[in-house]
C-alpha cells in the first residue's frame, strides 16, 4: 500500500495507524502494540505470543504499607482510548488508565497515559508516557523498581542483534535456554547452551546482562532479520527522563528476541535507585518519547543486512539532533522554546599537580534535582541533563526543562564530585552563563603512591580469562573482557594459597590487581571475606604528621571495607570501616562498576614505620560468591607539609 499521508482506523478492539511505510496495530483500550507490518513482513512482533505479550509498557512496584505484595510485575493496560491529534501529517493517540482507591493493592497507584505518534514519511513510530501520583491523602505510598517498554520480536525472523559496534552478533534462540538445551548456571539469567538448535552456539553462555549499556551509550540498539533484510531499532534520543545519570547501566536487547526501552531500573545500583513515594506525595514524570525505527535494504546490489545497523546509527544522530521533539501534543512535554540552557567553564585546582588552574578536559557536567554532593547518581524521581566539557573545560547544556536544579560535575583522572553551592532556576528561554567554576578535588598532601586511574571504573585492573567452559565468544579478545561469565571464580584459582599482595614500585596494577575483591570458598563450602595487602616503603617518616589514604570504590555488593595499617589481626579493631555498603551486583551482572563511593582515611604517622609498611584492605562480608568490592583508585598522601616522603 502506498500512502502519502497518515491514516487512522478505529476498530472495535484495535486501532490501526498507517502512513504507507508501516502499519501499527494497537489493542483498544489497553494500548498494547499487537502488530507492526513493514516491508514484506506482515507482523514483526511474535505472532505466537498472546497479544498482551508483544509490545507493552510495564512496571515493577511494591506497596509500602507493610501488607502489600513486594516486587509486583504489571503490564500497563489502558482503560480509555482517545484520539489526541489526527491529520494527514500526524496522528497521536492516547491509552490512559486512571487510578482510584478501589484499585489499591491491585494496580500501581499511578495515573498513566501512554501515547503513540506516527508522522507522515517516517519509517517508524514514537511513544511516550506520562506517570502521575496525585498529591492527595488517599493516594498510597509505594516504590517503583522498574519501568520500561518491551518489544518481543518474531523468533523465526530476527536472529542478529546489535547493541554497539563491537557488540553485535548472531544470537541463540530462546528455546536454547530451556531445559534439555540449556543448563542454568549460578543464577537464572545465565545459561550454558549444551544442545542448542544451531550447533555453533554449543558451549557458550547466554546472559542478558552481558549486553547492558551505560545510559550515555544506550542510544540505539535492536535486531536484524536477514530474509527479507529488515531492521527493528529502539532509539532513545535523550537521557533526561532516565534515572541515575549518564553512567547508570541498563538492559538493552537480549535473546527473545527482546528489545527494551529502559526508563527506570535498580540494575547495577540496588535499592538506592528505587524511588519511594510517600502517601499523598505529588509526582509526575514524562518518559520518552522514544523512537521505534524500521529499515530495510533498498538497493538490490546492497545485500549486506549489516548495513542496516549503520543506517540505524545515522537515524539515531538525526533523532538526537531533533530533540526535544516539537510534535508531541501533551503539555507535559515542553518544546524547545519552553526550555532553557546553561553554559560555562569548569577548571580544576590541585596545587600538588599544577600551580595554575587545570581545564576540566572531558568532565561530566550536568543539572539534576537539588541534593548533596554526588547525589545525582542516586537520584531517581526528577530529570537530569548532562554533557561533556571540551578539552578546555567549556560546556553547553541546552534544552533544560523548567525547574530548580543543582549543578554537578566529576572529572576523569580526579577523584570526588563537584557541586555548585547555588541552586539554578531554569525558566523558558533563559540562557544562564555560569562563568568559570573551580573544582578543588580532595587533597591534603603530596601523592606518595597510587593504584589505578580515577575514572569510576575497575576496567584498568587485571581481568582474567574466563573459564573455558563458560565463554561468550563475542567477548574473546574484546575490550570488555569483564563481560564474561564466572570471572569471580578465577580469583581463588589465581590465588590458591593466600590473598593478593601488591608491592608499590614493583607490582603493576594492570597485571597484579584483580579487578574485584571477591569472597573465597573454604573447605566447608562456606564463603569468607578476603584481605588484600599493599606493601610500600617510607624513607622519611613524619611520625607527628597525618597521612591520608583515599579509597575510591567503583562498586560494592553487600560488602564492608575495613582498613588496617601494619596490623594484620582482624580480631583487632580496624582503623576504618565502611559498614555494609552497596547492592550493585555488578560482578554477577558483568559490569565493571556500580555506584561510586569515596572514603578518606586518616593515618597518623605514629602507626607507620620507617621502611616497609603494609596496609590491609579487608572485605569482611562473605556469605555468597558475589559479595565484593571493585576499586576505582587508591592514593596514599603524605602530610601537608611533607615533600620528602617518597616510596622506594
Amino acid at each position: 500500500m502506498s500512502l502519502d499521508r497518515v491514516q487512522l482506523e478505529i476498530q472495535d478492539r484495535h486501532v490501526l495507524m498507517d502512513n504507507g511505510i508501516l502499519q501499527l496495530t494497537i489493542s483498544k483500550p489497553e494500548g498494547i502494540v499487537t502488530g507492526i507490518r513493514y516491508d514484506a513482513i506482515d507482523n514483526l512482533l511474535e505472532v505466537l505470543n498472546d497479544e498482551t505479550n508483544r509490545g507493552y509498557y510495564d512496571v515493577v512496584w511494591s506497596s509500602l504499607d507493610g501488607i502489600g505484595k513486594t516486587g509486583v510485575f504489571e503490564v500497563i493496560k489502558g482503560t480509555k482510548f482517545e484520539v489526541i491529534t489526527e491529520s494527514e501529517e500526524q496522528v497521536e493517540v492516547s491509552f490512559s488508565r486512571p487510578w482510584d482507591t478501589s484499585l489499591q493493592g491491585k494496580l500501581v497507584p499511578l495515573n498513566i497515559d501512554k501515547r503513540f505518534i506516527m508522522l507522515r514519511g517516517s519509517s517508524g513510530f514514537y511513544s511516550y508516557a506520562i506517570y502521575k501520583h496525585e498529591g492527595l491523602p488517599e493516594w498510597p505510598a509505594f516504590s517503583l523498581a522498574e519501568t520500561r517498554i518491551a518489544f518481543k520480536l518474531r523468533k523465526d525472523k530476527f536472529h542478529y542483534m546489535a547493541v554497539a559496534d563491537n557488540r553485535k552478533r548472531y544470537m541463540p534462540l530462546p528455546e536454547d535456554r530451556l531445559p534439555r538445551r540449556g543448563q542454568a548456571l549460578a543464577y537464572p539469567e545465565a545459561v550454558l547452551l549444551i544442545n542448542p538448535v544451531e550447533p555453533e552456539f554449543k558451549g557458550e553462555v547466554d546472559d542478558k546482562y552481558q549486553y547492558s549499556c551505560e545510559n550515555k551509550d544506550l542510544r540505539v540498539h535492536g535486531w536484524i532479520c536477514t530474509d527479507p533484510p529488515v531492521g527493528f531499532w529502539q532509539i532513545t534520543p535523550s537521557d533526561e527522563f532516565r534515572t541515575g545519570g549518564p553512567l547508570k547501566q541498563n538492559l538493552s536487547s537480549h535473546v527473545g528476541p527482546t528489545c527494551l526501552a529502559m526508563f527506570m531500573s535498580a540494575h547495577y545500583a540496588g535499592d538506592d535507585l528505587v524511588p519511594k513515594f510517600g502517601q499523598g506525595e505529588a509526582w509526575e514524570k514524562v518518559f520518552g518519547p522514544v523512537f521505534i525505527y524500521l529499515n530495510s535494504a533498498m538497493d538490490d546490489d546492497d545485500d549486506d543486512p549489516l548495513s542496516l545497523w549503520e543506517d540505524a546509527k545515522n537515524q539515531m544522530i538525526i533523532e538526537v539532533e531533533s530533540w526535544p521533539y516539537n510534535f508531541p501534543a501533551s503539555e507535559d512535554f515542553p518544546s524547545s522554546d519552553q526550555r532553557g540552557g546553561v553554559t560555562g567553564r569548569l577548571l580544576v585546582q590541585d596545587r600538588y599537580i599544577n600551580d595554575d588552574y587545570i581545564p576540566a578536559n572531558g568532565a561530566y557536567v550536568g543539572l539534576a534535582p537539588p541534593g548533596d554532593v554526588g547525589s545525582w547518581q542516586r537520584e531517581c524521581k526528577g530529570y537530569q541533563f548532562w554533557t561533556r566539557a571540551d578539552e578546555d573545560g567549556y560546556f553547553i547544556i541546552p534544552n533544560i526543562r523548567s525547574g530548580d536544579y543543582d549543578f554537578y560535575a566529576w572529572v576523569p583522572t580526579f577523584i570526588g564530585d563537584y557541586r555548585n553551592d547555588v541552586t539554578i532556576t531554569i525558566t523558558p528561554g533563559c540562557d544562564i552563563d555560569m562563568g568559570e567554576l573551580v573544582y578543588e578535588p580532595p587533597r591534603d598532601g603530596p601523592t606518595l603512591w597510587e593504584i589505578g586511574i580515577p575514572d569510576r571504573s575497575a576496567a584498568e585492573f587485571f581481568i582474567p580469562d574466563p573459564n573455558p567452559k563458560y565463554i561468550n565468544r563475542l567477548f574473546v579478545n574484546h575490550p570488555d573482557r569483564f563481560r564474561q561469565y564466572g570471572l569471580w571464580e578465577r580469583y581463588a584459582e589465581l590465588y590458591p594459597d593466600g590473598d593478593l599482595v601488591y608491592v608499590v614500585g614493583e607490582s603493576d596494577y594492570q597485571k597484579d590487581w584483580f579487578f574485584a575483591q571477591v569472597t573465597r570458598r573454604k573447605n566447608d563450602n562456606a564463603y569468607r571475606g578476603t584481605t588484600w595487602q599493599i606493601k610500600f616503603e617510607l624513607d622519611n617518616l613524619d611520625q607527628t604528621g597525618t597521612y591520608k589514604l583515599r579509597v575510591a570504590i567503583a562498586s560494592a555488593t553487600v560488602a564492608e571495607l575495613q582498613v588496617r595499617v601494619n596490623d594484620p589481626k582482624e580480631a583487632n579493631r580496624a582503623l576504618f570501616s565502611s559498614g555494609v555498603i552497596g547492592k550493585d551486583n555488578a560482578v554477577a551482572r558483568h559490569g565493571i562498576h556500580g555506584l561510586y563511593w569515596l572514603f578518606n582515611v586518616e593515618v597518623e604517622g605514629s602507626l607507620l614505620k620507617q621502611g616497609e609498611n603494609t596496609i590491609y584492605l579487608t572485605q569482611a562480608r562473605g556469605n555468597t560468591p558475589w559479595q565484593n568490592l571493585m576499586y576505582d583508585y587508591i592514593r596514599f598522601e603524605g602530610p601537608p607539609a611533607s615533600t620528602s616522603n617518597t616510596p622506594n
